[in-house]
């Protein structure tokens, strides 16, 4: 189930916080709790993935992202990530997300976010989305407009590019 407790919690949490610019960290804390788990005790892998959502969201709140989504009845969805364990998180074990939108193209935003315990990154995503409306994709360039923000995305990292490449080199529909 989403943890939708722990997600209003965040957003009242960061309601009134300093706004950040669109490139700016945004870092919470958190705990691995036992409904997070995994048969080995562990934080499960999908819900990794849920758990960046508490990270994400309220940094595109503290953005303006969210208010900019809402007076243009526009949505937000994740269009592909890429993933990567180093580190267990364990039963009960705090931990810190740190997110940051890196860049934007004509499609699509980027954002990086890590899990930490302490000085130890125990896993990093890269999440690539979309800003919707009934018309479908609305250009990034569009939705920093409407922000008032430069529409101009900072240079995305080589390893950013690199798995753009490799996502447009993959066929869709897949083989299987």
């Amino acid at each position: 189930m989403y943890p939708f407790v722990r997600f209003a919690k965040e957003m009242l949490k960061y309601r009134n916080a300093p706004r950040l610019g669109v490139c700016d960290l945004h870092v919470s804390s958190h705990r691995c709790w036992p409904w997070d788990l995994d048969p080995w005790v562990e934080l499960n892998n999908g819900r990794t993935l849920t758990l960046y959502d508490l990270g994400r969201i309220p940094m595109a709140m503290r953005t303006g992202l969210i208010d900019v989504l809402r007076q243009n009845r526009w949505g937000i969805t994740v269009a592909g990530n890429s993933t990567r364990y180093r580190r267990r998180v364990r039963a009960f074990e705090r931990f810190e997300l740190r997110s940051r939108c890196i860049g934007w193209d004509t499609r699509f935003l980027y954002t990086e976010q890590g899990m930490w315990k302490g000085d130890e990154c125990a896993n990093h995503i890269l999440i690539r989305s979309a800003i919707t409306s009934t018309q479908g994709i609305v250009p990034p360039a569009q939705v920093l407009r409407a922000m008032g923000q430069p529409e101009l995305s900072p240079e995305l990292p080589e390893w950013v590019k690199s798995w753009i490449k490799a996502e447009g080199d993959r066929p869709w529909p897949p083989m299987i």
